[in-house]
């Protein structure tokens, strides 16, 4: 059956040669990150268990995870948390499967606790968390559709991809990556980052919100030349990716003189200050931008086999990546995939591409190249579910 793929040329200004972009991403230790790496971290364990058990992965949906925060005393050379986090692992899952019952949440608590052991080294998943797993059975019509040779999609929904990622929106995204690697030589970087990218004509300002920890700073005024140090080091590395003008500044909240700046114990601010939740960080691509169009469904946690708001966002990403590299003479291009519940998910409602077309192009094998891409990865979408699967493809 032939797919509806539609491929047109978008009327817009390029986003490189428009006066204001903004881009922001959240670390992977800021709350809602960290709810996100929970959420995809238990479906993924989810995932592996069922095809041990059974060969094929049975319905789950992971995708409700919460953090509430916690109280803490952070103090110069060490300080401590009151109260710990609590973290409530919620969704569905099948639970019973041929006679058989699998241990849900066992496996969810196990993940958790590898996923917040690599992701926050500061934290002591023994007594700064309370970890508790409440996931229910998934209903039955949703269950049903597994059992289809070609998955039926769950919901009426759409997923967002586009190409190529703008100087700015590649900016954002390393120096989050940056600060990652430079915490091997500087500790007290902690992995509850955010950086919020705005470029106004040829000027980009990069602000950084990072939670410093506080057992690798004796006083003040070592917190405030490691804060220096970083923001040098992180203009530095920003100009690689542009010939644009780049500044930088950091935890821009902070009162030297009143001894007031942004430390932790932990190196998260969900151990006092913020909650988490699934689906409140980055899209898919790992970014938040308000200049692109945008899915608000939650990628991580939703099961890879028919949830359309995971595997939509992750597919019109990666075929616009591709169709942005292979085809020639495009600027942008966007795709948008549409859902309709019951129906294949191979099959879309609708599949849009849109092309902001470099001067001169020829439209016509621009619209066969990307038609032909998307149908492709719409082919194969059991290509995505095992890259899935293997941990190829960051959901945050």
């Amino acid at each position: 059956m032939k797919r509806n793929i539609k491929v047109e040329r978008l009327n817009q200004r390029p986003l490189e040669k428009q006066e204001i972009e903004l881009v922001e991403r959240k670390g992977i230790g800021h709350p809602d990150s960290v709810a996100d790496g929970l959420a995809e971290s238990i479906s993924r364990a989810l995932c592996q268990e069922y095809l041990d058990r059974f060969g094929a992965v049975l319905h789950h949906n992971t995708d409700k995870t919460q953090i509430v925060a916690g109280r803490s005393h952070p103090a110069f050379g060490g300080g401590e948390v009151i109260c710990p986090l609590y973290i409530l692992l919620t969704g569905r899952a099948t639970r019973v499967f041929k006679e058989e019952e699998i241990p849900v949440d066992t496996i969810a608590i196990k993940a958790a606790r590898k996923l917040l052991t690599e992701s926050l080294s500061n934290l002591d998943v023994n007594n700064h968390i309370i970890l508790d797993a409440k996931i229910g059975m998934g209903s039955s019509d949703l269950r049903d559709v597994f059992g289809r040779k070609v998955p039926s999609a769950n919901d009426t929904s759409f997923g967002v991809g586009y190409a190529p990622l703008s100087e700015t929106e590649r900016i954002v995204y390393n120096t989050e990556r940056e600060l990652m690697n430079l915490k091997k030589s500087i500790p007290a970087i902690g992995e509850d980052i955010k950086v919020m990218g705005m470029r106004e004509g040829d000027t980009i300002n990069l602000t950084i919100a990072c939670a410093m920890i506080d057992k690798y700073l004796a006083n003040l005024k070592e917190y405030a030349d490691t804060k220096n140090d970083i923001v040098e080091h992180i203009t530095q590395h920003a100009k690689q990716f542009t010939s644009r003008n780049v500044k930088a500044q950091m935890n821009v909240a902070d009162d030297i003189e009143a001894g007031s700046v942004y430390i932790t114990v932990t190196g998260t601010s969900a151990e006092m200050g913020d909650d988490g939740a699934v689906g409140r960080g980055n899209r898919a691509n790992g970014l938040i931008t308000p200049n692109r169009p945008m899915s608000l469904e939650a990628t991580c946690g939703k099961n890879p086999i028919n949830h359309v708001g995971k595997i939509y966002n992750l597919l019109s990403t990666e075929a616009a990546r591709q169709i942005a590299a292979e085809v020639k003479g495009i600027d942008e291009v966007y795709i948008k995939i549409l859902s309709q519940i019951g129906k294949p998910i191979d099959q879309p409602h609708m599949a849009s591409v849109q092309i902001v077309p470099q001067d001169g192009v020829d439209m016509k094998a621009v619209q066969l190249g990307a038609a032909e891409i998307l149908d492709d990865w719409l082919a194969n979408i059991p290509k995505l579910q095992q890259m899935l699967f293997r941990g190829e493809i960051s959901t945050y």
